[in-house]
């Protein structure tokens, strides 16, 4: 009678737990409200209030031609699929010097969503749960550049709460702060010290933090600090400092270039995110 009470138990709480709305389930912090969030409950295309996209070649020389087909939602996960495919460059210039331009063809492509232009921040708890694709060829980054005032790279400052590719072909992941004049903060972890914990890991969601706030910035990776920036040292030579002031979100798969060469990698990638968060201080 015992167990069959027990059991009775058990299947109630679970009822119960998903009967609860993704708002229900949220996480609260002391002396912090959420103010912004993305749960991806609803399948399709991303919320257009909340995201917008990157388009073509954009940075680092990388491979990918970034298009919104390539990021959708599915099963309350926002997906941001990196193919193999080819895709002709509208842009394409023979012989040109522009590497956005020389290339006739992308032959791979992926998506990049951001918040720019729709919102952005000044401090806060950013909390965001994903599985990355740990595999040669792939860059996936969760990261954040300056937005308001406008500045140029790198002094509008640059935030990467999450990459993953390859030093010296080491898979590695890296968490940093840049600014002024090329002044880099930066944590390099090798995959092993994560594997080493769990060998499964790279199979399993992660949660990645940033605590920002008027005196430091600090980067967390499941609750283990990796980095910490004292924001009273991040002035840049004009006597601007880039993380006093609003930054927007990017979340991307980039391919190629520090991720490595993708040629011998089994395609498509897929990079889930499961929720994003953004808290403030009441």
């Amino acid at each position: 009678m015992k167990n069959i009470t027990h059991h009775i138990f058990i299947i109630i709480f679970i009822l119960f737990c998903n009967s609860l709305s993704a708002q229900d389930r949220i996480k609260t912090y002391e002396g912090y409200q959420l103010v912004w969030n993305d749960e991806f409950e609803t399948d399709g295309k991303p919320d257009s209030t909340k995201w917008g996209y990157e388009y073509g070649f954009e940075r680092n020389k990388e491979l990918q031609w970034y298009q919104p087909l390539n990021a959708y939602c599915r099963d309350s996960k926002l997906i941001i699929e990196g193919k193999r495919e080819k895709i002709k460059n509208p842009n394409y210039v023979a012989n040109s010097n522009d590497w956005k331009k020389n290339r006739e063809y992308a032959e791979y492509s992926s998506a990049c969503v951001v918040t720019k232009g729709l919102h952005s921040w000044t401090y806060g708890r950013f909390e965001i749960k994903a599985k990355i694709p740990a595999v040669k060829g792939s860059w996936p980054a969760i990261w954040f550049l300056g937005w308001g005032k406008v500045k140029s790279w790198p002094y509008c400052g640059e935030i990467d709460l999450m990459e993953y590719y390859r030093i010296k072909d080491e898979p590695t992941i890296l968490a940093n702060t840049v600014f002024g004049e090329h002044i880099w903060d930066s944590s390099y972890t090798p995959m092993s010290h994560f594997f080493e914990k769990d060998a499964d890991w790279e199979n399993k969601y992660h949660i990645w933090r940033m605590d920002w706030t008027e005196e430091y910035i600090r980067l967390y990776l499941d609750g283990e600090l990796l980095n910490e920036t004292d924001v009273s040292k991040t002035v840049n030579p004009d006597g601007y400092n880039p993380f006093q002031n609003p930054q927007y979100m990017l979340i991307n798969l980039a391919i190629g270039e520090r991720g490595g060469d993708p040629s011998n990698t089994q395609f498509p990638l897929f990079y889930e995110i499961d929720y994003v968060r953004v808290y403030q201080k009441k």
